[in-house]
């Protein structure tokens, strides 16, 4: 009976010391397992930064400063009393040079006169801060004719330089000119289309704007004078 037991105990004891063994093992591997690799490890490590970080890092660039725009002296009506009007390029009544006005005149061979008027505006016609002007000129040829003209003169160091002219007609007296906003409103006397060249029934305001070598209308409005 002894015998038999024997052999019975210890095929029990092989069998638990067995499945101890395996269980211990399986532990061991699966904490193998589930330890990280120090590779990954690394690769997941960031080095914070910040956007001051980034700016102190990155090279400044220098904004650009503005240039001041250089004070002038402003034009005065006076002033053009001995300007020039038309030139070479841009002419006026079709003379082919420009034309020097002393004391507010010019005689020609011709027999021509060109006279400056009254009526003139000082203000920036061109957006760069210096004050232009616009006068009325009148051309008389020695007949009936009296041609009126709009006149510019840019402020060139302080100084009127001739740019354009506008022609307005014959017999279409100027009564007023006054510049805002860079632009010119003028008023002056004109005729309807079937009306006598001595009738001046029409007042018109007209709207001109500085373009380039042009000084063109851009609007009007006509009242009965």
């Amino acid at each position: 009976m002894r015998r038999r037991i024997v052999p019975v105990v210890a095929l029990v004891l092989v069998c638990v010391l067995t499945a101890c063994g395996g269980s211990g093992s399986g532990k061991k591997k699966r904490s193998r397992d589930s330890r990280p690799a120090a590779g990954s490890s690394a690769k997941k490590v960031v080095t914070p930064s910040t956007d001051r970080d980034d700016e102190a890092r990155a090279d400044p660039t220098p904004s650009p400063t503005k240039t001041p725009r250089r004070k002038v002296r402003a034009l005065t009506c006076g002033d053009l009393r001995d300007a020039q009007v038309g030139s070479s390029t841009v002419r006026y009544q079709g003379y082919p040079d420009h034309l020097p006005l002393h004391e507010g005149r010019w005689s020609g061979e011709d027999g021509a006169t060109v006279l400056l008027q009254e009526p003139c505006a000082i203000g920036d016609l061109d957006g760069d801060g210096a004050a232009d002007a616009v006068g009325a000129v009148m051309l008389e040829t020695g007949g009936t004719g009296r041609f009126w003209s709009l006149v510019v003169w840019r402020n060139v160091g302080g100084e009127p330089r001739y740019v354009t002219v506008t022609d307005l007609g014959d017999r279409t007296p100027v009564q007023s000119i006054r510049i805002t906003d860079r632009k010119a409103t003028v008023v002056y006397l004109t005729r309807a289309a079937d009306a006598a060249m001595a009738e001046l029934n029409i007042r018109r305001t007209a709207v001109h704007r500085l373009s380039g070598s042009r000084f063109p209308e851009v609007s009007h409005t006509d009242a009965a004078a």
